[in-house]
């Protein structure tokens, strides 16, 4: 370990050289670049694409809209509240870039996410709500490398807090935080208590779809469930083993592709966060073929219904 120590430190000085290159590059930038567009405080409602948040969009009264980056930022109310709508883009990436634009250009007091996502739960179905209390980047991986008795050989460096899946290791992150003096090692990013009690208070208010537009019905009547993990990661997945894995190490209820990153640049920034996913596929547990194009809809109707009752919860 003091050996491996020794060999990052001077990679650490050029990183370190490289940051207060890129920051002296980027007080070059106009400051329009720069600027708060809007001193409101506001609540950011966010989606991952198109189809979720144009329902919640519909709603937006008064708006008005900015350009950052190519990214539109609409500012208005919404059943009340003073809100600033935009997508994230698909991937933790697109995810985690956006929502530090909003954090920079808007005065944002919270962060609601709402959208689609993967079940993981076995107990629960297409079209139900899951809205977790922490989230973490489980495809934040080593891929060991094969041990001469035929395991897996990891470097020492790392945490490695849950089990493998083969030569895939999952790992923590470093996140460094305002006013704090070095950067902290965690898996889990914890969603606002506070929020989630609105959650719960809107889960109790909120009326779910059982039926598409094209008249195709599930089952069973969708529910809200609060509380539980959640997983985000860069792949889409649709394999019934994997999606075993997933629950059994991480106890999750939820995949997605976006909300640990932004639990994670929330909890860097001191925002509180919370995501509202609700399930347009089962992640490879369900009989034949991926149904989420056939109910993409509906689960997104699902997720803004909720968010809806969620942003009529909120302390004023």
């Amino acid at each position: 370990m003091t050996a491996m120590m020794a060999f990052l430190r001077p990679r650490q000085r050029i990183v370190r050289g490289a940051a207060a290159a890129l920051l002296a590059a980027a007080a070059a930038v106009p400051g329009a670049a720069h600027e708060q567009h809007d001193q409101v405080p506001r609540t950011a409602v966010v989606s991952a694409f198109a189809p979720e948040l144009a329902l919640l969009r519909d709603e937006l009264r008064g708006a008005e809209t900015y350009t950052v980056n190519g990214i539109e930022f609409a500012a208005g109310t919404l059943h009340g509240r003073k809100v600033v709508l935009f997508l994230s883009g698909i991937s933790v990436v697109n995810a985690a870039m956006t929502a530090q634009l909003a954090l920079s250009h808007f005065n944002v007091e919270r962060i609601v996410f709402s959208g689609i996502a993967g079940g993981v739960d076995p107990a629960l179905h297409v079209g139900d709500v899951v809205v977790a209390d922490r989230w973490g980047q489980y495809l934040e991986l080593v891929l060991a490398r094969e041990a001469a008795d035929g395991g897996w050989q990891t470097p020492p460096f790392f945490d490695y807090p849950y089990a493998n899946y083969g030569m895939l290791f999952p790992r923590s992150v470093s996140v460094q935080r305002a006013g704090a003096a070095a950067p902290e090692t965690r898996f889990w990013f914890p969603v606002d208590g506070a929020l989630l009690a609105a959650a719960r208070q809107a889960a109790a208010q909120t009326a779910f779809d059982r039926c598409t537009a094209a008249a195709a019905c599930l089952e069973h009547v969708p529910k809200a469930v609060v509380g539980g993990a959640g997983v985000s990661g860069s792949a889409f997945i649709d394999n019934a083993a994997f999606r075993k894995y997933v629950f059994a190490t991480f106890g999750a209820r939820v995949l997605d592709m976006e909300s640990a990153a932004v639990a994670h640049v929330a909890y860097a920034n001191g925002v509180p966060f919370i995501a509202v996913r609700s399930l347009s596929d089962l992640a490879g547990g369900g009989a034949g073929e991926n149904r989420m194009e056939a109910f993409l809809g509906l689960a997104a109707g699902n997720a803004a219904a909720f968010v809806t009752e969620l942003l009529r919860a909120l302390p004023e």
